[in-house]
């Protein structure tokens, strides 16, 4: 008789710890784990967060305006001056920040990996406010306008010590929200975010000279 029971105790032990794991991988959860991936529920979630000021709207809306909108210009070699595709640019960038009085821009100015450090910082900055001028002459306040970081040559796109075009660069991003304004005294920071935008026409400016400079970035 022992011999006989002998397989059916290792097969009860069998299962006992196969439903152990199971339990252990599956059952020690809360209900609904195994189906809801983190997908479920999480826009709505996103949305009651924003609305309260527990998300960070900003970082939102600043995810935004780089996928809509070309948020960057180039320069030529040593030359703070805008071209003609830099303006276009602008104008678009212009055009989405009229769209959106509530919230506030800084321009940051970046230069080649070329030249001195002290010099490359001026540069970047006399290209950061050259774009912030022209954001200006579209309609948009200098108080929305942070005027202006530079990070010289320490951020460069492409690393080469050479010159590089796209190193030589602004890039406009949205730095905050303007304090006191109306629309944000509910929390209406959802609706901000979210807030449709009229693509108007681009005005180009003509060319303009370039500065002689000493040789930099």
């Amino acid at each position: 008789m022992a011999m006989n029971r002998t397989p059916l105790i290792l097969l009860a032990l069998t299962s006992a710890l196969a439903l152990t794991a199971c339990e252990n991988a599956n059952f020690n959860r809360e209900l609904g784990a195994s189906v809801d991936e983190g997908g479920f529920g999480n826009p709505t979630m996103n949305n009651v967060q924003i609305m309260t000021g527990q998300m960070d709207a900003q970082t939102a809306l600043a995810g935004r305006f780089a996928n809509e909108v070309n948020s960057t210009i180039t320069f030529e070699f040593n030359s703070a001056v805008l071209s003609d595709q830099a303006r276009a640019t602008l104008a678009q960038q212009a055009t989405w920040i009229r769209q959106f009085p509530e919230v506030t821009f800084r321009v940051y100015g970046h230069t080649d990996l070329v030249g001195s450090d002290s010099y490359n910082k001026a540069l970047g900055l006399r290209r950061a406010r050259a774009a912030v001028a022209y954001l200006t002459s579209q309609g948009i306040g200098n108080a929305r306008l942070e005027a202006v970081a530079s990070f010289g040559k320490t951020r460069p796109v492409v690393q080469t010590p050479g010159p590089e075009e796209k190193n030589r660069r602004t890039v406009t991003e949205v730095s905050g929200f303007v304090k006191g304004h109306p629309a944000l005294l509910n929390g209406k920071y959802a609706a901000i975010i979210w807030r449709d935008y009229v693509i108007g026409a681009q005005q180009a400016a003509g060319g303009e000279g370039e500065a002689a400079a000493p040789a930099a970035p």
